[in-house]
């Protein structure tokens, strides 16, 4: 996958197209991330010992890898991702720019 937890990211598509944030889970096998205030959803909680009053809490929900863009940490820009063997290591680069986003 071409995301990692800590990427910045733009969401490319959907109801929140445009918007920024960052990547704080990523679901690999089902090709999902959850973006940090992007796909906010409304989820009915259970009264619990941790949370004695329940009701309904504000949480992201995951959405497909597809539909997020790296943004390139040199430009702010959206970027796509290609990979290179630097120094025997396998490295995320930006098509654009060619900077190497993971040192």
């Amino acid at each position: 996958m071409y995301v990692k937890t800590g990427d910045k990211v733009q969401v490319i598509s959907g109801k929140d197209k445009g918007k920024q944030g960052t990547v704080t889970k990523v679901l690999a096998d089902k090709n999902r991330v959850i973006v940090q205030g992007i796909n906010m959803i409304k989820k009915h909680q259970k009264a619990t010992q941790a949370n004695p009053q329940g009701g309904i809490v504000d949480t992201e929900a995951a959405i497909n890898a597809s539909n997020v863009m790296l943004i390139d940490p040199s430009t702010n820009k959206p970027t796509r991702v290609g990979y290179r063997v630097e120094d025997g290591k396998k490295v995320r680069y930006a098509k654009k720019s060619g900077e190497t986003i993971d040192k």
